[in-house]
């Protein structure tokens, strides 16, 4: 479930000034007498009343405000114009450029010291980097606003602003309880300061965390309710986000037909207002669905076109998401060789926006290259004392030989320095040549590991579909009856099978220097169970995934990361995977 941030404090025009000229028509009259920085200040309002949901024609107000704030000598309202062309990039969905300009925004109000616009902008770059995939960064950011906000004693529209981005941000890292406490501080603020807007908003995320609940009838009056409020406002970004996620309420209850309608309708309201990231979303829910009817040809279209608009967009987090939809997708067509082929690149790209390692033995390539080095450091000195011995020797028997004998002597010592130097240069290529079989057989694990998982899925997910088509036949007594018990008893049987997971384990072990017997060495009372998970959540693996590797429901593995996350002692706070990625 994706959850909806708030992009600025919930007001564009400063009261005072709203209350005097409060429609685009006064502006636009107002904007032609006007001069300095009256006239930028009319400038960003214009822009502020078009950028939300015509972006398009808030542009030529945008490049007066850039233009004329670099002339004028009040540098805060340059800082306002970036902060503008930021905005307008975050509505185009191109969030990498939006960052740029948040980021000089950001050094004008910080040079300048001001702190209230600094804050806001904070809110605002924490909102992009988190788009892009940044996410630890976005959740600094956005504590940094909070503290400031409340230093300062801002409005509660700020305050919110910030509590609802926190909470968004703890949802996606898996924190579920203290996104929660986030939306309902954000909730009692909007409720007590008739915040309307910002009450849809956290309601609209309070309806996505019931609907993960399963309390699907609270999250749907929920939805309903922000879905009216959106209309009333033609705020057609946000309608198009609230009917997207009733498309996928009713697909968390199998009400596929309601589900592909609602996606659909929210579809037609992206493309006619060019709201691409939304399309991206909506479209990649259309192809869960497809799955679901197991129309995987159709699924597999619909998840490459979701893809393209990832990557168009830079919405990295969902890039890396799209990759894997399309290798179950060609896993689901039978086609091993492109799910592989998607499921690798799935992994690395996880890799690079999260900045873990999951298959790769980097730590113990350096354990092993500084223990070389260290013997190679103590045959150095070995071989140093034993020329400083000869040398000794060489000088004591100078003293007491002719000429000739001198010579003998020193020729002596000198083969004996290039015959240390020999061994040195022996020594060196050695090592290099150990590490590069080191690298190749780390290489050949991962590969392995990858495949290994990959086939765990598949097979379960072949087992789940055999299972089903059982069971219909099942419900006509006079087809294969006996047939069907005997199959049946096999599948169960090769389903509660333990050996693909001794073989993963196997390879699991090698790639991640024992990780099991860390874990039971630190906790003697973990179990297997509890060691697979944790397996799997040191390899990344979403929650999803994990529950179609073990054929479960993905709640039931919520429930056992929150169990394994109490029996390892860890506070609330610090994020599971993180922590089992430093053992």
């Amino acid at each position: 479930m994706k959850k909806i941030l708030l992009v600025i404090a919930l007001a564009t025009m400063s009261a005072s000034y709203g209350q005097q000229i409060n429609t685009k028509d006064s502006l636009k009259r107002v904007l032609t007498i006007q001069k300095d920085t009256n006239r930028l200040r009319t400038l960003y309002n214009l822009f502020s009343s078009y950028v939300r949901n015509t972006p398009d024609s808030s542009r030529t107000y945008l490049t007066h405000l850039l233009t004329e704030s670099k002339k004028t000598k009040h540098k805060e309202f340059l800082g306002l114009a970036y902060k503008a062309e930021g905005l307008y990039h975050y509505y185009k969905s191109n969030y990498r450029e939006a960052k740029k300009s948040y980021n000089k925004s950001i050094t004008i109000y910080d040079s300048l010291n001001l702190k209230i616009p600094l804050s806001r902008m904070y809110n605002n770059q924490g909102i992009v980097l988190k788009y892009l995939g940044e996410l630890e960064s976005a959740k600094v950011i956005h504590l940094k606003s909070l503290k400031i906000k409340e230093e300062l004693n801002l409005s509660p529209s700020d305050i919110v602003a910030s509590l609802v981005n926190i909470g968004v941000l703890e949802h996606e890292l898996g924190n579920n309880e203290l996104s929660t406490e986030y939306y309902l501080k954000a909730e009692k603020i909007c409720f007590e300061n008739n915040i309307e807007r910002g009450l849809n908003l956290v309601r609209m995320n309070l309806a996505g965390n019931f609907k993960d609940q399963k309390e699907y009838e609270k999250s749907l009056n929920y939805y309903t309710l922000v879905r009216s409020y959106c209309k009333e406002q033609e705020d057609y970004r946000n309608i198009a986000r609230v009917t997207n996620s009733i498309g996928s309420l009713y697909r968390a209850q199998d009400s596929l037909i309601k589900a592909k309608h609602f996606y659909l309708e929210a579809n037609k309201l992206n493309i006619k207002h060019g709201i691409e990231q939304m399309r991206g979303l909506t479209t990649r829910n259309l192809g869960k669905v497809a799955m679901q009817e197991k129309k995987f040809r159709q699924a597999l279209d619909y998840f490459l076109e979701a893809n393209t608009i990832s990557q168009k967009t830079g919405t990295n987090t969902r890039n890396v998401g799209d990759y894997l939809n399309i290798a179950n997708a060609y896993a689901a067509m039978r086609d091993f060789s492109n799910a592989y082929k998607y499921r690798e690149i799935h992994f690395a790209k996880y890799d690079s926006i999260f900045q873990k390692e999951k298959i790769e033995k980097i730590n113990e390539l350096e354990v092993k290259y500084q223990t070389e080095k260290k013997e190679a450091e103590i045959a150095l000195q070995e071989e140093e004392i034993n020329t400083l011995n000869e040398k000794a020797r060489a000088n004591k028997l100078q003293k007491g030989l002719y000429a000739g004998g001198m010579a003998s002597a020193l020729a002596l010592f000198g083969l004996s320095v290039f015959g240390f130097r020999q061994r040195i240069k022996k020594n060196r290529i050695a090592r290099e040549k150990q590490d590069e079989i080191y690298k190749q057989e780390i290489e050949h694990k991962k590969k392995e590991l990858t495949s290994q998982t990959l086939h765990l899925v598949q097979k379960n997910t072949f087992i789940q579909e055999l299972k089903e088509n059982l069971e219909n036949i099942k419900r006509s007594p006079d087809l294969f009856k006996a047939e069907f018990r005997r199959i049946a008893m096999l599948l169960k049987k090769e389903n509660a099978s333990d050996k693909d997971w001794e073989v993963f384990k196997t390879y699991f072990a090698d790639v991640h220097n024992d990780f099991d017997q860390k874990l039971k060495t630190l906790y003697a009372d973990i179990s297997e169970k509890e060691i697979r998970l944790a397996a799997f959540l040191r390899m990344n693996l979403t929650t999803k995934e994990i529950a179609a590797t073990l054929n479960v429901l993905p709640d039931s593995i919520l429930k056992s990361k929150y169990r394994l996350k109490k029996k390892l002692g860890i506070d609330k706070d610090i994020d599971l995977t993180s922590f089992l990625n430093t053992l």
